[in-house]
């Protein structure tokens, strides 16, 4: 058991101009190492986004919320403060269709980060060639913040990317679910879900939309990201709160899950998680060390390298 230990993160603050009056979001807190357990080798943190410097990569208007800078060096020091060695650069909604900023950092990563990327209708097979190249692996749609298209591209970005083996990464609410299934069912590429399905915790696992998603993670080719607990609970206790939710996740398939610290906590404008506990939660919803190291290793890499 690792004792806690307290490393101070430098987080950049900087704040845009009011180009327009999305409420803004609180700055992360410092991170601790873990307590619960030791992290294995080569452990990956799936979820995280990159933010500024605005001079260079200034944020959309049409936006949902307004976020302090959280810049590359400040993530590479979050991923080795928490014990991690790789990292998956998610495209927020804030960048929208502007990919270069995740674009650029991923390159720059190398074999230890990967991408996410928001794709656009102008999208095609030179500029997804390009990205793999530079370490994307996947295309994201997200139906809960303004910045991106919708559904309407789904099949055709997941028709543009299969050739090379990108996923497509919804953030969603999954009552939502049994309404869209029959099209993720058909689509050529693999499925992964934030947040584990986004929804209010109240609704707990016994509900069409969780069954749903258990049905697919079941099935093969649907992943699930045991992220954001208190996106899904607002409470202090949203760990507790959401248990039942990541330990059924977990049963049902755990070659199919991945951790991520969901980092810098965009969106959130009254209480910021420390994001050292969010990866003790692992422990406490994951008591097996084995699968707590398919989870945070081997699923990444056969899935992102």
């Amino acid at each position: 058991m690792t004792a806690p230990t307290s490393l101070p993160l430098p987080v950049a603050t900087a704040l845009p101009s009011a180009d327009c009056d999305a409420p803004r979001s609180l700055t992360p807190r410092h991170s601790i190492r873990p307590q619960r357990f030791s992290v294995p080798p080569g452990a990956w943190d799936t979820h995280a986004h990159v933010i500024g410097p605005f001079e260079r990569f200034p944020l959309q208007k049409n936006r949902s919320y307004t976020p302090p800078e959280s810049r590359e060096p400040d993530y590479l020091r979050h991923l080795s403060t928490l014990g991690l060695q790789n990292g998956v650069i998610v495209q927020p909604s804030i960048y929208g269709t502007d990919n270069r900023l995740t674009v650029e950092v991923t390159r720059r990563g190398g074999e230890s980060l990967r991408g996410v990327v928001v794709l656009g209708p102008e999208a095609d097979e030179p500029m997804i060639a390009g990205m793999h190249a530079a370490g994307i692996r996947g295309f994201r749609i997200n139906l809960l913040f303004q910045g991106g298209p919708g559904l309407e591209l789904l099949e055709r970005a997941a028709a543009l990317t299969a050739a090379f083996g990108w996923h497509a990464q919804l953030l969603i609410d999954i009552r939502m679910l049994p309404e869209i299934a029959p099209r993720l069912e058909c689509l050529p590429v693999p499925v992964v879900f934030d947040h584990m399905g986004h929804f209010p915790y109240e609704l707990g696992t016994n509900w069409a939309g969780f069954r749903t998603l258990l049905r697919h993670v079941s099935a093969g080719r649907t992943y699930v990201k045991l992220s954001g607990s208190y996106r899904l609970s607002r409470r202090p206790t949203h760990v507790d709160d959401v248990a039942p939710i990541a330990q059924a996740l977990i049963h049902e398939a755990p070659e199919r899950m991945f951790w991520g610290s969901d980092w810098p906590h965009v969106g959130l404008f009254d209480g910021m998680p420390c994001t050292g506990e969010l990866l003790d939660a692992l422990a406490h919803w994951c008591p097996s060390e084995e699968i707590r190291k398919m989870i945070l290793v081997r699923n990444p890499n056969s899935f992102y390298l």
